[in-house]
């Protein structure tokens, strides 16, 4: 990639950077393909037969087959962890995070549980606020006035129906925003070892609960049950190659799409049609969202 001496990007520079943006864009969609359309599909069908702490240990189990190459070649740096009991904390949190989320996929549509899932950057705002001192600002504020008042009216009577499913989305979106204020607490952790506490983690904290709740495994079912550990993986690995390439300000809002994958796959697979409201709650959100960043980036500018 080339440059003025000036420090002006050449034709070819630009070039090269749309390329390597538009390999990213390849490399998120196919996260979302693999994940939101493929594992969620799994995880729903599996759930109404398999209790969710199940369902993690097994998608534990599998990615630790993947990583224990990675386990041994930084097992220097794992054993020398620096924030053990941060790691544990942040892990537990995660563990709570994905059996609910699990769980509420096998209660509730999958459209409605990726449409709520959208608050999640919202508590994780506030908390940020309160655990680590961040300071946000009046637009972002609004912003997230604007995308809870879509909640609100997914909520609604006549919209979601009140059931067990919703305390799990509950349980995911704050567990798993405490999950993140964790992980930015482990700024100087390795990242090897937070992967690999992941990992392991999941499978310690979920064996015991899954031992007590655990259902015989037929044979014709590891197929799928492989299959969601599998693709939770090539989703990872996608997920990874796809912010290492283009810029995660051009990605994020592509991540949005995903409600349109969930959506389709409830439909294909699950003959499932969100509500009205449902829609209309998920478009608020969305466009609370994105125009809070749009907003954001344009005042940067300015700056």
């Amino acid at each position: 990639m080339s440059s003025q001496p000036d420090g002006t990007v050449t034709p070819e520079a630009g070039d090269e950077r749309h390329k390597v943006n538009r390999e990213g864009i390849v490399w998120v969609l196919a996260d979302m393909l693999l994940v939101s359309g493929g594992m969620t599909a799994l995880v729903k069908a599996q759930g109404l037969v398999y209790p969710a702490f199940q369902l993690v240990f097994i998608r534990a189990m599998i990615g630790l087959l993947f990583i224990l190459p990675l386990i041994w070649r930084h097992r220097h740096h794992i054993r020398h962890t620096r924030h053990p009991w941060q790691n544990v904390s942040r892990i537990s949190c995660n563990a709570i995070a994905l059996t609910s989320q699990f769980m509420a996929y096998t209660l509730l549509p999958l459209a409605v549980v990726n449409a709520l899932s959208f608050s999640r950057p919202l508590v994780t705002m506030a908390m940020a606020v309160a655990f680590l001192g961040e300071t946000v600002s009046r637009l972002r504020w609004v912003g997230a006035a604007f995308a809870f008042a879509g909640v609100l009216v997914m909520l609604a009577p006549g919209g979601v129906e009140w059931n067990l499913g919703l305390l799990a989305v509950f349980a995911t979106i704050v567990f798993g925003s405490l999950a993140i204020i964790q992980t930015r607490m482990l700024r100087d952790e390795n990242t090897t070892v937070m992967m690999v506490f992941y990992t392991v983690g999941l499978a310690v904290i979920t064996a015991v609960p899954a031992i007590f709740v655990w259902q015989p495994v037929k044979t014709f079912d590891w197929v799928p049950l492989l299959g969601i550990g599998l693709l939770a993986q090539a989703g990872q690995y996608c997920f990874l190659r796809a912010y290492r390439l283009a810029d995660a300000s051009l990605l994020a809002p592509i991540g949005y799409l995903s409600i349109v994958v969930t959506t389709a796959a409830g439909y294909v697979f699950f003959a499932e049609v969100p509500d009205q409201r449902i829609v209309i709650g998920a478009i608020v959100i969305l466009a609370a969202l994105q125009t809070t960043a749009y907003l954001e980036r344009r005042a940067n500018r300015k700056k």
